[in-house]
């Protein structure tokens, strides 16, 4: 009891300095996590052994981390696959920046509608959720935010709204199919759903969110962006796209490595190779074809706090996982869900959604999905109905806030580092509401088709 109380109490004290957003961030997620293995783990549990599980050191020695074998694996504490290909994925977007890749789409997307921001807005968004369905949000925001942060530079506007935009319908697109978000690769491994299962349930309302959405970011945005473009109208000069590629090679390297990552992404589930593997092979891609120079430049400007932001964050979750606290989560939905089937599907949507906005949503879906097998079988629902709920919740939800999804840490760290912070306050202004509005519309279409 105890420990569970030193566990929650340090996670929202964690929570609330981010909030706070005086601190950096991963300097307070690594007190957190210092807090939670000292205090915690060895003080209050005496247990060494929740060090090892949490920091799951193990993890890289499993033939498992490298090649998909069949068996699903949620270890608690660090995902350290989700690490390693987030690494990768940095090392091969600074080569492609390095190119001129991202200069030479953002300028080409610009000037396919004539460089007009709204129109670029919404061609953005929707790119977004596409390119999220079948490939890795956190790799879409990645690349797109950086396209997003070039063009800006050069149509003098202010990136941080196509961002936030950009990565609300990145986590709309992945809730669409079984490898667009972690928690569907979870849910469909365990559960023994496949791609179509999830595009023909999820899909259809991931499709109804991301239509509504994007007018509800277009009229939050509209103004704002069109006085920019009316400001720079008369004093910018729009380059052509090719002028961004200085060094053809090079600019062909990085294009045919990003093409490798792709399909890669696509094909994994046929192929078996896991995430942490792809990252390790398009960072040796890049590095291999990379000059001494470039090599230096790209380890030079790797995003190490957001890196670290991650193992923090992993760690403190770690705990609550390792005291129980999720599980408590868990027992609560399924004591109090007996009974009405509807009641039951808003509970498990909205509990998920609202844990998910604070917790990041891959150990909260694992921790749930014992939980709706068992209200399948005492309440005699489907457990297919079950799991598009928890997968929405859990996908939609973390939308909220900006630690919510891992694509949300990303796509703000990115545009950190391109000099537009995204303060606490300003995401959830916009992506807050739009959240309430996408899991109604997802309770709803729930209970409609599968119960009623």
């Amino acid at each position: 009891m105890i420990s569970q109380i030193l566990a929650t109490a340090i996670f929202v004290a964690m929570f609330a300095m981010i909030v706070w957003d005086k601190i950096e961030r991963h300097i307070t997620t690594t007190v957190a996590a210092v807090l939670m293995i000292v205090v915690v783990f060895l003080i209050s549990m005496g247990s060494p052994q929740a060090v090892v599980e949490t920091l799951n050191l193990a993890a890289f020695f499993k033939p498992s981390f490298w090649y998909n074998t069949g068996a699903a694996e949620t270890a608690v504490g660090i995902n350290w696959e989700t690490i390693v290909f987030i690494a990768g994925m940095m090392i091969m977007v600074e080569g492609m920046g390095r190119a001129g890749f991202f200069r030479w789409l953002c300028l080409g997307i610009a000037k396919l509608v004539k460089y007009k921001t709204i129109p670029i807005l919404a061609t953005f968004m929707a790119m977004s959720a596409v390119l999220s369905m079948f490939i890795d949000s956190i790799t879409v925001i990645l690349f797109l935010a950086a396209v997003t942060s070039e063009l800006a530079k050069i149509l003098k506007f202010d990136p941080v709204p196509m961002i936030i935009a950009e990565i609300f319908c990145a986590n709309i697109g992945g809730s669409a199919t079984m490898c667009g978000d972690p928690p569907n690769i979870i849910i469909g491994t365990s559960l023994g759903f496949t791609f179509a299962d999830f595009l023909t349930n999820t899909g259809l309302v991931a499709l109804i969110c991301l239509v509504l959405v994007m007018g509800y970011f277009i009229l939050c945005f509209k103004k704002q962006l069109k006085k920019s473009e009316q400001n720079r109208a008369d004093t910018v000069s729009y380059p052509q796209p090719a002028e961004a590629i200085i060094d053809k090679q090079r600019f062909i390297r990085s294009t045919a490595i990003f093409a490798v990552a792709i399909l890669l992404l696509i094909t994994h589930a046929q192929t078996g190779l896991t995430v942490s593997t792809i990252g390790v092979i398009v960072a040796l891609l890049t590095f291999i074809t990379t000059s001494k120079t470039g090599m230096k430049y790209i380890i030079h400007h790797i995003d190490y706090k957001t890196l670290l932001f991650f193992v923090g964050l992993f760690i403190v979750v770690g705990g609550l996982e390792e005291t129980k606290v999720l599980e408590l989560i868990a027992g609560f939905i399924s004591n109090i869900s007996s009974g009405s089937p509807v009641l039951i599907i808003i509970i498990v949507i909205w509990l998920s959604a609202v844990a998910s906005a604070f917790v990041d949503n891959i150990p909260f879906s694992a921790t749930m999905i014992p939980v709706i097998t068992s209200i399948a079988a005492t309440q005699d629902m489907s457990l297919a109905t079950l799991a598009w709920a928890l997968s929405l919740g859990t996908d939609l939800g973390g939308n909220a806030t900006p630690i919510g999804a891992s694509a949300n840490v990303m796509g703000i760290s990115v545009a950190s580092k391109n000099g537009h912070r995204i303060t606490w306050g300003k995401y959830c202004k916009y992506c807050a509401p739009a959240t309430i509005i996408v899991v109604a519309i997802c309770t709803v279409y729930v209970i409609l088709r599968y119960v009623i």
